[in-house]
């Protein structure tokens, strides 16, 4: 199975000895576009036939492969659209009271998640009331000390667990045990009880082919017209986190949710494995969020009298990721600018008005690395955590502001940027090594390399007058922003050997280099006179 998807990949395409084996695959040699095709469906195993074993003789469960409806005149929103119509094409197939939902690059690592999360849903106590059952979104590719901190293991281990005791954690697009009804839009109801026995009876009668005929106008483009679905029914459209809403939505009708970390982890998918997959990844999830606080679905206002206030306040903080930008993009720039023009913006460390300054940062960042490490992590995966979290700041969520403001006014449309789950031997390597890799030119290596260029030239005019004018005062006046210039000197240690020392193909591309060295130049100058 692992050649047969590696040769698919590669190949960009079916390979044509399996194509010749199901009718399915065949009817791509008739279509034109992949953004233009009628509706491919095919019941590859019927799990009602007796024939339908594997070769220990153990009955098959069915399996369909499904191609839905696209046209060029019609939006076919994106993952949303294609998740609606697996449900509405399964729930007349099998209609199996429980679907589980995982991303393309995921794969079951625990043969007992199933018993597990139908263990919540059947409790005889509180079972009716859950309406999915969330695992942990884990990677099987993360290295020791994570470069990309691209497990968010705090959030994993922690906040969503937080979530889960206040009302439940929200739905994060894979790795998910759904109740049908719940997400086909049904309200919770404190009389509701599920016959467990009689859903297991519910069998379709009809022969294999004429489902395959019935069922492909489920999956059609204009079936969802003037219905609720995308809107009520199904996974919600209209926002680049089209997840974190339609979970919002079903706690919304009453229902709860379930976290479900067990010790062998569940499911397990590939993580970004460079700078560029996770920057993007983040500008989408970022844009997303903010788009659902301003909107009417705002946790705050869309969940009053309906979900707990601890579980608003939870998503809060997930939505406002790239508002978070700006306080980041402030401390980052105008303290180095400040202090070359000779402006101090912190007490004097003389002064005993410092202390409070001192204890806030170090507590939290001391707070912050005993979480981390609470988590399994390491010190080193820290130090990397809070790189990325300022190089996600002032890129992926400063980006991710700036289009949520243009679509509020009208200037953009929504789009949906799907992450490279392919990449060259070389990356791999380098990924394994933990060099973090650059490599292609882009206006968030431009921002990333020009703040880190800024702060260089900002520690060593600082260090100049320290050591050349032997100024006490100066270092007095000015020292949290002489140190808060080192720690962005120190924190972006490796941009500075990407800009200038290392020669693989990973660095940081000539015409970055040039560019913020200019722009950091023109900035302090700017700023001196």
């Amino acid at each position: 199975m692992k050649k047969r998807i590696e040769a698919t990949t590669k190949l960009n395409r079916i390979p044509q000895h399996i194509q010749k084996q199901h009718k399915g695959f065949r009817e791509w040699d008739f279509v034109s576009s992949k953004r233009d095709h009628q509706t491919i469906l095919q019941i590859i195993i019927d799990g009602r036939d007796s024939n339908a074993v594997d070769i220990e003789g153990n009955p098959l469960p069915t399996l369909v492969y499904l191609a839905r409806e696209k046209r060029p005149q019609h939006h076919h929103n994106f993952k949303a659209g294609a998740m609606n119509a697996l449900i509405r094409v399964s729930s007349k197939i099998s209609n199996g009271p429980i679907i589980l939902n995982v991303d393309c690059d995921m794969y079951s690592n625990n043969s007992e998640s199933i018993k597990s999360s139908l263990c919540l849903f059947m409790d005889e106590e509180k079972g009716d009331e859950v309406a999915y059952v969330q695992f942990p979104q884990t990677f099987d590719n993360l290295t020791k000390n994570e470069p990309y901190a691209a497990s968010l293991r705090v959030i994993q281990k922690l906040e969503l667990v937080g979530l889960d005791a206040n009302g439940g954690p929200c739905y994060i697009g894979t790795g998910c045990f759904h109740r049908r009804e719940a997400l086909c839009g049904k309200k919770y109801e404190k009389i509701y009880k599920v016959d467990w026995m009689k859903l297991n009876q519910t069998r379709a009668e009809e022969s294999a082919s004429l489902l395959e005929e019935t069922c492909k106008v489920l999956a059609s483009c204009t079936f969802e017209h003037n219905t609720q679905w995308g809107k009520e029914m199904g996974l919600r459209y209209g926002f680049a986190v089209e997840d974190i809403i339609t979970g919002l939505s079903i706690q919304c009708r009453g229902w709860k949710s379930m976290y479900l970390n067990p010790e062998r982890i569940g499911f397990l998918g590939v993580a970004p494995i460079t700078l560029m997959q996770l920057l993007v990844q983040h500008t989408r999830w970022g844009e997303g969020h903010l788009q659902i606080f301003l909107s009417k679905y705002s946790p705050l206002l869309y969940g009053y009298k309906k979900i707990p206030l601890k579980l608003r306040l939870g998503y809060c903080p997930f939505n406002l990721w790239a508002a978070n930008c700006l306080a980041t993009l402030y401390y980052v720039v105008v303290p180095c600018l400040c202090l070359l023009k000779g402006i101090s913006l912190f007490p004097k460390i003389s002064s005993p008005w410092v202390l409070p300054f001192a204890y806030v940062v170090f507590a939290h960042r001391a707070y912050s690395l005993g979480e981390f490490l609470w988590c399994s992590g390491t010190f080193r995966g820290w130090w990397n955590d809070q790189r990325i979290w300022m190089f996600k700041r002032t890129t992926s969520y400063f980006f991710a502001l700036f289009e949520t403001i243009l679509k509020l006014l009208g200037y953009s449309q929504l789009g949906f940027i799907v992450t490279a789950k392919v990449v060259d031997e070389d990356v791999s390597k380098r990924y394994e090594s933990e060099l973090i890799e650059f490599g292609a030119a882009s206006p968030m290596f431009d921002i990333i390399a020009t703040l880190a260029m800024l702060n260089l030239f900002g520690s060593f005019a600082a260090i100049k007058k320290i050591i050349f004018d032997a100024n006490q005062d100066f270092t007095d006046q000015f020292g949290l922003q002489i140190l808060l210039c080192l720690v962005l000197v120190t924190i972006n240690l490796p941009v500075y050997q990407a800009l200038f020392f290392r020669k693989d193909k990973g660095k940081m591309p000539t015409s970055v280099t040039y560019k913020s060295i200019i722009f950091a130049l023109l900035a302090c100058t700017l700023a001196m006179y």
